[in-house]
């Protein structure tokens, strides 16, 4: 309300924007709602793994979007994304608000009706564009791991194709990461080492937790434990989350155990 009075008083006016500024300006409203969620789904700092109460008013935001723009594609992308991935927050954490990672969790706790809708906009947004944007293609992904049984039975070989096509339509150290972490779920740790080491290599995510974290993980099913441990550690160092610290804590103690 504050705000309001502020807007008004400052005799504020609200207009559309011309036409040709629209695409720029949607792109920047999609790109505050998916950091939102974002925050929402895996919460940058603090003690908290995630805040799914952000992550839910994001997607009610988006659905808002939508419902005022519903010939844009992404903006159908962008909310099959968000039900995806909010579909499995049920079982995302247990009682302690601990982290329970993709392996360990109880797939018949996800949300069906979230995994329902994200279907129905994915349609949506594959059926208003032949090409697909980065939401879709990101969303197109969620749906591979909603659809699949188990971590086992999962589509890694059309994740890693889709985590190249999402890298094309917006290159990101992120997909590339991510396209290395599905390419060794389909072919071996070895294959995704390499691809993994090559980003190290660039140093772009330096100052992230992520390439250790997923360096540990590859090495430990290689066998080597001592550069697998380095790696935790390293990554443990990094990590701005108190819930992340401790993942990677016990991964660690997991190797260290046998």
């Amino acid at each position: 309300m504050r705000a309001k009075k502020t807007l008004a008083d400052a005799n504020v006016p609200f207009e559309l924007p011309p036409a040709n500024e629209r695409p720029e300006r949607l792109k920047a409203v999609l790109g505050v709602l998916f950091l939102m969620f974002s925050e929402g789904h895996v919460a940058t700092s603090g003690p908290d793994w995630m805040r799914p109460e952000l992550a839910m008013e994001a997607l009610r935001l988006t659905r808002v979007t939508a419902g005022l723009l519903p010939k844009d594609p992404e903006v159908h992308g962008l909310v099959a994304l968000m039900a995806f991935t909010a579909a499995r927050f049920p079982s995302r954490i247990n009682a302690n608000g601990e982290p329970i990672l993709l392996a360990d969790q109880d797939r018949s706790a996800w949300d069906r009706s979230l995994i329902r809708l994200g279907s129905r906009r994915l349609q949506t947004a594959c059926s208003l564009r032949e090409a697909r944007g980065p939401y879709t293609l990101q969303a197109m992904i969620a749906e591979r791991h909603t659809a699949a049984k188990s971590v086992a039975t999962t589509d890694w070989k059309r994740i890693a194709q889709l985590y190249g096509d999402l890298n094309r339509a917006l290159p990101s150290p992120i997909s590339e990461l991510n396209r290395a972490i599905a390419i060794a779920e389909a072919e071996g740790p070895a294959q995704g080492l390499a691809l993994v080491d090559q980003l190290a290599s660039a140093g772009t995510l330096a100052k992230f937790h992520l390439i250790p974290s997923v360096r540990g993980e590859l090495l430990s099913r290689l066998g080597r434990t001592q550069e697998a441990l380095a790696e935790y550690e390293r990554a443990v160092a990094l990590a701005t989350n108190d819930r992340e610290r401790e993942v990677l804590r016990a991964k660690a103690r997991r190797i260290e155990d046998g």
